[in-house]
């Protein structure tokens, strides 16, 4: 009788307390959640150079609307590339759009240009009916 007390005494627990590790997850839960918008903040992004591969387009399928450094539009459609407004601008992708819809419509904007000027260009391509607009960079020279 004294081995069988012996055995019950020393039976395995099949048993995990988990509580711990449910303590720990909810502490890791509150610090992600403190930080990650911190992490998002404040960072400095310099726009005109990025180190990208560049989109295989051929070049028919591309029209490319610029900015100079003087706040000028052109719209270079098939090589011809000629100062225009804003409202022209639109009114021309407007057209070749009603043409080709699978024409890709990229930005070229100079590095002291504002940002909203760009902004504003974008916003009139997108009225003209232009569904994804790229944006043209220099490669970085790192």
């Amino acid at each position: 009788m004294a081995r069988s007390r012996r055995r019950n005494k020393r039976r395995p627990m099949s048993e995990i307390n988990v509580v711990p590790y449910i303590d720990v997850m909810l502490v890791l839960l509150v610090i992600f959640m403190i930080t990650a918008p911190m992490l998002t903040q404040g960072v400095d992004v310099e726009l005109p150079n990025a180190n990208a591969a560049p989109i295989q387009d051929s070049e028919e399928d591309v029209m490319i609307a610029s900015i100079d450094s003087s706040g000028q539009f052109y719209l270079d459609v098939g090589g011809q590339e000629e100062p225009i407004t804003l409202a022209q601008l639109q009114d021309r992708v407007q057209k070749v759009l009603t043409q080709n819809k699978n024409i890709s419509v990229l930005v070229r904007g100079d590095k002291s240009v504002p940002y909203g000027d760009v902004i504003g260009l974008m916003v009139s391509l997108q009225a003209a009916g232009v569904p994804n607009v790229g944006l043209v960079t220099e490669p970085d020279q790192n």
